[in-house]
């Protein structure tokens, strides 16, 4: 059935309110990644003068790449694909490319806040003991790696896993099940202020604790000289990039379901600065608790190891638990809070996919998450849920995010700004909507000659590493798991733009909006 011939898509849902769907953005844009990758990054790339790069990151790569986000998919209101290939039909398959991005990570993001919300359990009697990182490796059942470094395969769940990690999955299928307003838009109203409200109490019990003041003394003393070096710029603009969830298709999808008149600009600029801020309280409780720990072992707090990651989450802080009087409480309020963050993240993530196929198959949200759900819970168990799953998700993760995400953002802007010559008419869609006009050559030059500049020296560099010197395990294992993944994805992104959409994606023509009419105006 072609496009032209199959029946009108449902009309398409909307966000009760412009704060509901501010609350969502938000909601997605703060993740695992704040919590246990920012403050990591932060110390070891200048401490307090790393803010200079970080802000001017934000100004420059984070906001305007959102905005392009949040321009193209409340203008053309679909799911990714749809979306893309209304603004040129050969940018469909960037719209797939992104979908399944967004389908990879969702099936690993799950473990890890199914990890997560069986940690807030174990915090309640402090489980793991006196030895936090041995509990956790055997938790996940952690298998062998050789000295190949090639981890000794293992299709088969853990145990331990298996519960949690179905009920994060039925609770995201729900969730999405129960559409825009009355499933995401719900369940961000509800997690997001009680996030908040306990990572706060966490920081204020660890800025109380003996040795809070050496820790943050170690993450905010500048270290001036470190601005001279190019990695710590790249640091902080692919910290921004990747926390703000934005090229990658969650923003655009967001925004495909506001109103026709939406404050775009000062959501975003609203939403960009609530993740950073949290990331920077982020930031002092987890140092506040390092320096804690460092002063119970008479140690330096460069000395103290795990601070980001993985080993922070679940190893390091678990040993400051053990340690902290009160530690129980302190324990459940922060793997609490790291699953509430985890989940309002992964719902962003399966909103993507879910919204691609409903579109593309003309078939109902209910079905077109339990079509994508149910396969990536399955992979979800049997790649990431076995005793070498953390290695199979550890270099999903890097070459997902370091090549896919960050390739997808760079054809993004060249395609807009220099194939489609579309960033004026997305910068005056942007200022009709709005409240305040302030989009314009700042944001054009951004778009289409900071953010490709500075990712493609970002996309080259790692991908280059990753080809001659490997991530870190074996080349024949990163062949499958990581460039295996991405070849998978490109493959994925040509047949989905092939194949025929049953609903008429064409039909569809943007709305006038102070003389940003319907024609596809270049320039």
């Amino acid at each position: 059935m072609s496009a032209t011939q199959a029946p009108p898509a449902p009309e398409r849902e909307q966000w009760s309110s412009q704060i509901g769907f501010l609350v969502a953005a938000i909601g997605s844009a703060i993740g695992l990644g704040n919590i246990w990758r920012f403050p990591g990054v932060a110390y070891t790339n200048g401490g307090g003068a790393f803010i200079v790069p970080y802000v001017i990151a934000l100004l420059c790569a984070g906001i305007p790449v959102l905005f392009l986000d949040y321009a193209i998919g409340h203008r053309y209101r679909g799911s990714a694909p749809a979306a893309f290939r209304r603004l040129s039909r050969p940018f469909e398959a960037l719209g797939w490319w992104q979908v399944f991005i967004c389908f990879i990570i969702m099936s690993y993001y799950a473990v890890v806040v199914a990890w997560a919300v069986r940690y807030t359990i174990f915090s309640v009697n402090t489980a793991w003991g006196d030895d936090a990182t041995g509990f956790f490796n055997n938790y996940i059942g952690l298998g062998e790696i050789s000295d190949a470094g090639v981890p000794v395969e293992s299709f088969t769940p853990v145990a331990g896993v298996i519960i949690p990690l179905l009920l994060v999955w039925a609770w995201g299928i729900v969730t999405i099940g129960l559409g825009v307003s009355k499933g995401v838009e719900k369940a961000n109203k509800v997690f997001l202020p009680l996030l908040v409200l306990m990572f706060m109490a966490l920081v204020v019990r660890a800025l109380m604790l003996p040795g809070a003041v050496e820790g943050l003394n170690a993450l905010f003393t500048p270290q001036w000289s470190a601005l001279s070096d190019y990695k710590v710029w790249m640091a902080a603009f692919g910290q921004i990039f990747f926390s703000l969830s934005v090229g990658f298709g969650i923003m655009l999808t967001y925004a495909s379901y506001l109103k026709r008149r939406s404050n775009l600009v000062g959501t975003g600029f609203v939403a960009a600065f609530a993740n950073s801020s949290f990331e920077i309280l982020a930031g002092i409780g987890v140092f506040a608790t390092l320096g804690f720990m460092a002063h119970n072992q008479s140690v330096a707090v460069s000395e103290v190891e795990g601070i980001t990651g993985v080993g922070l989450s679940f190893m390091t802080f678990p040993t400051v638990i053990s340690q902290m009087p009160g530690g129980a409480l302190f324990g459940v309020l922060f793997f609490a809070s790291f699953s509430m963050a985890g989940l309002t993240s992964f719902i962003s993530i399966m909103q993507v996919v879910a919204a691609g196929i409903s579109e593309k198959l003309n078939i109902s949200t209910v079905k077109a998450v339990l079509v994508t759900s149910v396969p990536a819970a399955a992979l979800s168990l049997l790649l990431f849920g076995t005793s070498s799953g953390l290695y199979r998700l550890d270099a999903v993760d890097a070459y997902i995010n370091n090549i896919g995400v960050v390739g997808s953002a760079i054809v993004m802007c060249v395609g807009v700004a220099y194939v489609l010559r579309a960033t004026g008419l997305l910068a005056r869609h942007l200022n009709a909507v709005s409240e305040t006009r302030v989009v314009g050559g700042w944001w054009r030059f951004l778009v289409a000659v900071v953010v490709p500049v500075v990712l493609g020296y970002m996309f080259v560099q790692t991908a280059w590493s990753y080809a001659t010197d490997g991530y870190g395990y074996a080349k024949s294992f990163e062949a499958v798991f990581g460039w295996g993944m991405l070849f998978l994805g490109a493959v994925f992104a040509v047949v989905m733009a092939v194949v025929p959409w049953s609903s008429r994606v064409d039909d569809f023509q943007p709305v006038d909006l102070d003389g940003v009419d319907s024609r596809r105006e270049r320039g």
